[in-house]
């Protein structure tokens, strides 16, 4: 199993590709995701990408996609592979606190946990040599129901990966300050002024 991050900025894409020896036994896959504060995944973009491209994302939680990091629990993404062994997730990053020493920040993510199972083979041991432990998940995507699953130890390419994101500078603070309060201020002598000269009173 391997695990890349595609794209640049604060919108990235997680590409999972899965891989396992030809056997005759229909397998489905679920990837367990732990993500931290520093990212999000939207809901609705999820849902959108089902309806669109069939890829099904269970979250185990809401998610706040306009909090910053420091206000923002880690969550759990259950990527679901029916019918195929590879995926892009979206995965957004989120505003860090700003800082005088550094222009990046570094989010690093756990690797994946691979879970398989398959109706045909109730003991995926049968079906491969692995080094494994059963644990309950969700069935499906669409379903309630809790199945056994065989997660997969020591798995080839399984390390984490990471990302940077650009925080912002906080020796600037005043400066910032000063000069948003002084446009909101000309901005109201410049409409009072208008106000006042082709107002009707």
């Amino acid at each position: 199993m391997s695990i890349k991050i595609s794209k640049a900025g604060f919108h990235r894409d997680l590409q999972y590709s899965v891989q396992w020896s030809k056997i005759d036994h229909d397998v489905k896959a679920l990837l367990v995701q732990q993500l931290p504060s520093g990212v999000y995944m939207d809901e609705y973009q999820l849902e959108t990408l089902r309806r669109d491209t069939g890829l099904e994302v269970l979250l185990d939680s809401k998610v706040d996609v306009e909090a910053p990091e420091y206000l923002s629990p880690g969550f759990t993404a259950l990527v679901f592979l029916s019918g195929r062994r590879e995926a892009a997730v979206p995965v957004h990053g989120r505003y860090h606190r700003p800082s005088a020493s550094s222009k990046r920040v570094k989010v690093d993510l756990d690797p994946a946990r691979l879970l398989l199972r398959s109706d045909q083979c109730e003991a995926l041991s049968a079906c491969f040599c692995l080094h494994r432990v059963v644990v309950e998940a969700p069935c499906t995507f669409s379903s309630h129901s809790i199945c056994s699953w065989t997660e997969i130890l020591d798995l080839e390419d399984s390390g984490g990966v990471s990302l940077e994101l650009a925080v912002g500078d906080s020796s600037m603070l005043l400066t910032v300050c000063a000069g948003t309060v002084l446009t909101a201020v000309l901005s109201c002598v410049y409409l009072l002024r208008n106000i006042w000269k082709h107002g009707s009173f």
